[in-house]
């Protein structure tokens, strides 16, 4: 074998090579990832012409979801409480030519969630994919917190979702087929001072979420559990803050619209989408929560004393029981540009009401 020098090659080197079992090695990863990544590929999960219901549809990230679900050619059904902010979801998806069904309905009735399915499927057809995205928040110290706020936030948080899955689960299960969409919180991965409430049923519903996907994959269902950390929706307006009010709707409004604490929506509706569409397990969304996440899943005492630092900053405890609307507070610290990016991001995902 001669090299085109002229001179006399040697096979030798190419045969250590070729017989190195770290050569098999790494083509045989290699190999089984490409065919794993082709393997997702040929099995995804079109959108166009399935019907996907999104609970909390209305606004913030469902409304994305749902608009987005339209441009892929689904059919999108929607559901929230307020007949307004539902119309004008409606009208907003109507807009951009989206087959579109929208119902009044509150998550933790079980009757009304019963009613809603069957609905959708008189007017849209079977449910493909169920999206739990209805959610609440409230903010506060522990001792502002009552019996009361935990029970509210898991009806919403917890029973809720589960309510819509034992109501879709039958169909799915005679079809074969389906995908179910937890939209849970980083806060369901490490809990977060001023924030137990919604923590507790976070965690809750990852719980659920992840022995679904367990138990449903051979029935052909896939579950998908999505933490998102912070995202631009203009939705502190709608979170309830207890204690003391004003500041707490300043610390948790400046950071929902800090740029490197807070992730854009449409993102992060692509990537749920995404993972909808190849059957992803988790999605976890903005970098500071995969950092967290992480760390905490190496650390958990580390984030937790970092945590408990970081609660040393927010507003101390006060035993003020009443929550008020974040739309009806009053920001202790005003930052305009922060304003400016809160009143658009709020304005374009229907959260002004």
């Amino acid at each position: 074998m001669r090299s085109k020098w002229g001179g006399r090659r040697s096979a030798i080197p190419f045969l250590q090579v070729a017989t190195d079992p770290r050569t098999w090695v790494v083509a045989g990863a290699a190999a089984a990832a490409g065919g794993r990544a082709l393997g997702r590929w040929l099995k995804r999960f079109d959108l166009q012409g399935r019907t996907v219901l999104i609970t909390g549809g209305t606004r913030g990230l469902g409304l994305e979801l749902a608009r987005q679900a339209g441009r892929a050619g689904a059919r999108v059904a929607i559901c929230g409480r307020d007949a307004d902010t539902l119309a004008r979801a409606r009208e907003s998806l109507s807009q951009r030519d989206a087959v579109v069904l929208a119902a009044t309905c509150d998550v933790t009735d079980r009757n009304q969630v019963a009613e809603l399915i069957r609905s959708v499927q008189a007017g849209l057809g079977h449910i493909d994919v169920l999206i739990n995205n209805a959610g609440m928040v409230e903010v506060g110290p522990v001792g502002a917190m009552t019996t009361a706020d935990f029970e509210r936030d898991m009806a919403t948080n917890f029973w809720g979702p589960l309510n819509a899955i034992l109501a879709v689960l039958p169909h799915m299960r005679a079809r074969g087929e389906g995908r179910i969409v937890n939209i849970a919180s980083i806060g369901g991965k490490l809990s977060v001072p001023h924030l137990l409430p919604y923590s507790s049923s976070k965690f809750a519903l990852v719980g659920l979420s992840e022995g679904l996907r367990a138990e449903l994959r051979a029935s052909g269902i896939l579950v998908t559990t999505v933490c998102p950390g912070l995202m631009r929706t203009g939705s502190p307006r709608h979170a309830t803050f207890k204690g003391r009010h004003d500041a707490e709707y300043t610390w948790f409004n400046l950071a929902d619209n800090f740029p490197l604490l807070s992730m854009d929506v449409e993102r992060a509706a692509r990537r749920i989408l995404s993972a909808v569409r190849y059957g992803h397990s988790h999605v976890v969304l903005s970098l500071p929560a995969k950092v967290a996440d992480k760390v905490h899943g190496l650390f958990p005492g580390l984030t937790s004393d970092v945590l408990g630092l970081a609660n040393r900053w927010l507003p101390s405890t006060e035993n003020h029981e009443h929550g008020v609307k974040g739309q009806h507070c009053q920001p202790v610290v005003s930052v305009p540009w922060l304003g400016t990016r809160s009143d658009r991001a709020a304005t374009r995902h229907n959260q002004t009401s």
